[in-house]
């Protein structure tokens, strides 16, 4: 029985050892089938990673050889990043004091006043609403859209627009200059010396070169636009007519320059005009600084274009082609023969050769014989004695914007026998130490006399 027992017992145990090994190796192989797919997952995730922060392979080598090990070894950089300007409210009119009133223009009132933020004085200009018309004006759009343009030295500089409680209280924020020269001329003895001319009308020159180059025109350049500083810097100012230069043969219109400083096509009813307008302009105020008051003073319309013709001479078909076919140029009674000549030499006597031919061209009959303001600021007449003063050097005066008031007159002083004489009899001083006695004594000393 015993031989019996034990080998009944043998296939048993050998079924039971081959599903203990079989289930053995089911979990081996589910082991490894885990293991390789936790492998396949954190791959693709390094592969992820990698391309997120894939960089070129070559790189641009900045430093020369030999330079690579002595460079600092910097940690990972940060991205900078810097805000962009964008829409934004604007401030109010109650960030600054205004201290006087100046001016009343055409398109605003100017007022001076400070910054209660910096103390800074500057210039406020109050946006004149013209209720008429729907809409805000479209001559204080151009003026701002262009003042955000034209930055030069030579054009004042606009700061900001702020707003009052009320959408008709639009005010344009500038820097405060003292003069006009308009009000300067006013309240001088003499005019200004041949040098300071050619200061102001070099620095005017490029200023109306700055806008003509970006297709620009002022429109109304006369004496009491024009600005100046106690530094000698001139500043063109009020762009409420300016504009862009529109295509060729598109129409303007015609009412535009103050009369004294029209040009004489716009005065017969030219449509059709450029940049040469403010070149007229331009000579207008050139002999208006050199004899210190407007050389073509008209009275009305008829009257200007009278003046302009006797100064400039009368036109015809050879000085003016095409003058006849102006839409005003009918009503004028001309003889087409005339001779009638420029008189401008004549009546600036004291002008050298250089600036009579400079002035004569600027008031050209016919546009197309004015010179650009690049020719203009190349002409010999600035490069003769004397020199163009330099700003820096200029006098300054007594600001009525800034409410200064001229000194009071004081004795020059004594010339070569102007003095008087003292002589004759004896002189007693006794009088000037008269009572000395009876005044109160300071802790001080006392000056004994006698």
């Amino acid at each position: 029985m015993a031989g019996a027992s034990r080998w009944a017992d043998e296939e048993g145990d050998r079924a039971e050892k081959d599903r203990r090994k079989k289930e053995k190796e089911e979990k081996k192989r589910a082991k490894l089938a885990k293991q390789q797919a936790e492998e396949e997952a954190k791959a693709r995730a390094e592969q992820r990673v990698q391309r997120s922060d894939e960089r070129p392979s070559k790189k641009r080598k900045l430093s020369p050889d030999g330079e690579e090990d002595a460079q600092p070894q910097f940690g990972e950089r940060k991205l900078l990043r810097f805000e962009a300007p964008g829409w934004g409210p604007c401030r109010h009119t109650s960030n600054f004091e205004t201290l006087n009133h100046i001016e009343e223009g055409s398109y605003g009132w100017v007022s001076r006043a400070k910054a209660i933020s910096t103390g800074e004085v500057v210039a406020l200009k109050k946006i004149k609403m013209d209720y008429n018309q729907d809409g805000f004006p479209i001559t204080a759009l151009r003026e701002i859209s262009i003042l955000q343009q034209a930055r030069h030295a030579n054009i004042v500089d606009l700061r900001e627009i702020v707003m009052g409680n009320g959408l008709d209280d639009v005010v344009m924020v500038m820097e405060f200059i003292e003069h006009d020269l308009k009000t300067l001329e006013e309240d001088m003895f003499d005019p200004f010396k041949p040098s300071e001319v050619k200061t102001l009308l070099r620095q005017l020159g490029s200023a109306v070169g700055f806008l003509h180059e970006n297709h620009i025109m002022h429109r109304d350049l006369k004496t009491s636009n024009i600005l100046l500083n106690n530094r000698g810097q001139l500043k063109l100012a009020d762009f409420g007519m300016a504009r862009h230069v529109p295509p060729p043969h598109a129409p303007l219109t015609q009412l535009v320059v103050t009369l004294w400083y029209r040009a004489p096509e716009l005065l017969l009813g030219a449509e059709d005009y450029g940049p040469e307008i403010d070149m007229w302009s331009i000579g207008c105020i050139f002999g208006e600084l050199l004899s210190k008051e407007p050389i073509l003073q008209g009275k009305d319309e008829v009257d200007e274009l009278s003046k302009i013709f006797a100064l400039c001479g009368l036109p015809n078909d050879k000085t003016w082609p095409g003058f006849y076919r102006l839409p005003n140029a009918k009503a004028l009674k001309i003889p087409r023969d005339t001779k009638s000549g420029s008189v401008i030499r004549s009546k600036f006597t004291f002008l050298t050769n250089a600036g009579a031919e400079l002035l004569t061209s600027l008031l050209s009959l016919n546009p197309a014989g004015r010179p650009t303001a690049k020719q203009m600021l190349q002409h010999p007449y600035f490069t003769e004695n004397p020199r163009p003063m330099p700003p820096e050097m200029f006098p300054s005066f007594p600001s009525k914007a800034g409410q200064e008031k001229r000194r009071k007159h004081s004795p020059n002083a004594p010339r070569r026998g102007d003095a008087p004489k003292i002589g004759g009899g004896e002189l007693d001083f006794s009088s000037i130490f008269a009572g000395r006695e009876e005044e109160q004594k300071g802790a001080g000393f006392q000056l004994r006399i006698g």
